[in-house]
């Protein structure tokens, strides 16, 4: 199936209110207060050309993505189109959906599509068009606000909804160039005790930077699939990986009792 190429379609904002404030002028505000916050990366340092990041709510992972994004500050007119991935939490999906709306809203505004870029990954078997999955999926929506404050506009997003099942490796070689930025959307494990979850991140960041994709399951990353088509896409081209902070819900804002991992990475020729 192909995109129908709803130009005049968009997809509305899901989770405003709930995972991020709905008013403009405060999620503004509440975006450069945590890159604000964020370790600023010395001038010397390479730019990201990829990201992973979690994608709960900003008050509980907000901190973490911010140390992501911070990093995009040399990028900032630099990058064109945008990479998103995120897991499928609410439809089955088997490898890759593509939306065919012409843009995503948030509260900051509209962000276009790529379109030509779904319709060439659908053509060419690489992903099917498939709005389902998009509509409710926060972890996708949740980045857009980061980038929306990050980058200058003019950069348009190629939104990724990855099954249980998909290797989008391949995909990731087929529209990457050097104006494009890759944003891989996981949040680490759910519902452990904080020990025993910083224990268990420990060692999926450890299996993330040294790209070893067997290492990473469901349990470890509720985007397994996402991160492990980076990884594979990553250890291809030659890239290197950083961990640049993992903590868990209780750091943030959560029950040590019951906590959710997060972890932010940058992805550098």
């Amino acid at each position: 199936m192909r995109p129908t190429g709803h130009r005049g379609s968009v997809r509305e904002a899901a989770v405003a209110g709930r995972f991020y404030p709905a008013d403009p002028e405060r999620l503004a505000a509440t975006v450069d207060g945590l890159l604000a916050a964020a370790r600023v990366p010395a001038p010397d340092e390479a730019a990201p050309i990829g990201l992973i990041v979690p994608h709960a709510g900003f008050v509980y992972s907000g901190p973490v993505a911010a140390s992501g994004y911070a990093s995009l500050a040399p990028l900032r007119r630099r990058v064109r189109r945008v990479v998103v991935l995120g897991p499928a939490h609410f439809r089955s999906v088997t490898t890759a959906a593509v939306p065919t709306v012409a843009a995503f809203r948030t509260p900051l505004g509209v962000v276009p599509v790529a379109v030509d870029r779904c319709t060439r990954l659908v053509k060419n078997g690489l992903a099917v068009a498939a709005d389902g999955p998009h509509a409710q999926e926060h972890s996708l929506e949740v980045q857009l606000p980061f980038l929306q404050r990050t980058l200058d506009p003019g950069w348009s997003l190629l939104p990724i909804v990855v099954g249980a099942g998909g290797d989008v490796a391949d995909l990731l070689a087929a529209v990457t160039d050097e104006t494009t930025l890759v944003v891989c959307s996981t949040d680490l494990s759910h519902y452990l005790p904080h020990q025993q979850a910083c224990a268990r991140d420990r060692r999926t960041a450890d299996a993330i930077i040294a790209g070893d994709t067997d290492a990473i399951g469901p349990d470890d990353a509720c985007g397994a699939g996402a991160v492990r088509a980076l990884l594979r896409w990553a250890t291809l081209a030659g890239l290197h990986i950083e961990l640049l902070d993992l903590r868990t819900s209780a750091d943030t804002a959560g029950d040590p009792s019951r906590v959710v991992g997060y972890g932010a990475f940058t992805v550098t020729p």
